[in-house]
């Protein structure tokens, strides 16, 4: 398995500072754990991030700044450890990788899929205070999605099979990242259904009148 289609620096450095949500945050560790290219990446942008702070001029700690910073650390929700620990020892011999199998609580072979479309199948993956949405995606062989464009933000992570997008074509590990500008109408490819994880921060904007219509119950 080689991946060819990488998360973006901003993307990366955003995970590397811990300041981005956790859904996001959720499909960067899953690709992590399946592109050796990205980890050294990852690891680079945390260890310039350390060499930043240890440059930081020292500042005396008075007790108003450490209460201050002890009531900011009771405020923060805590981060689920599957976020923070990326995969370390990454098994490429099952579809679904850490920490993704943890969240969804088993691998692929006992997921109950609900039936988004004809052909299409969807699991949504609760992420309580997380505003943008995660959820599994099961395309058929040769299903091409509905033409739609985007209110935002979503990010796309191939975990089995194939999705043709345009020119593109992304495997297993690929990641694909599309934004308001873009307009398209994926396809899965014919080896196979095609499994992803998908991460949206907005709804999607469908071309067809009848998806719009049904597009408040499917929550996508």
């Amino acid at each position: 398995m080689t991946v060819r289609h990488h998360i973006g620096d901003d993307l990366l450095l955003s995970y590397a500072a811990g300041t981005l949500d956790e859904a996001s945050s959720l499909l960067v560790a899953t690709h992590l754990a399946l592109c050796p290219h990205c980890r050294a990446r990852a690891a680079a942008a945390d260890a310039l991030g350390g060499e930043m702070l240890d440059a930081l001029p020292a500042a005396a700690v008075t007790p108003e700044l450490w209460q201050n910073v002890l009531a900011r650390t009771q405020d923060q929700p805590e981060t689920p450890p599957a976020i923070l620990a990326t995969a370390l020892r990454p098994r490429s011999d099952i579809v679904i990788p850490e920490p993704l199998r943890s969240y969804l609580g088993t691998d692929l072979a006992g997921l109950r899929w609900t039936r988004l479309a004809p052909r299409v199948q969807q699991i949504t993956i609760d992420i309580p205070g997380c505003r943008p949405r995660a959820r599994m995606l099961r395309f058929e062989a040769g299903t091409r999605v509905l033409e739609h464009g985007h209110s935002g933000r979503e990010l796309t992570l191939v975990l089995h099979g194939s999705l043709c997008d345009g020119a593109a074509v992304m495997r297993r590990g690929d990641v694909a990242e599309t934004d308001e500008g873009t307009e398209h109408q994926p396809q899965a490819g014919p080896d196979g259904d095609c499994i992803c994880l998908a991460v949206t921060d907005a709804p999607l904007r469908f071309k067809s009148r009848f998806a719009r219509l049904l597009q408040p119950w499917f929550g996508i």
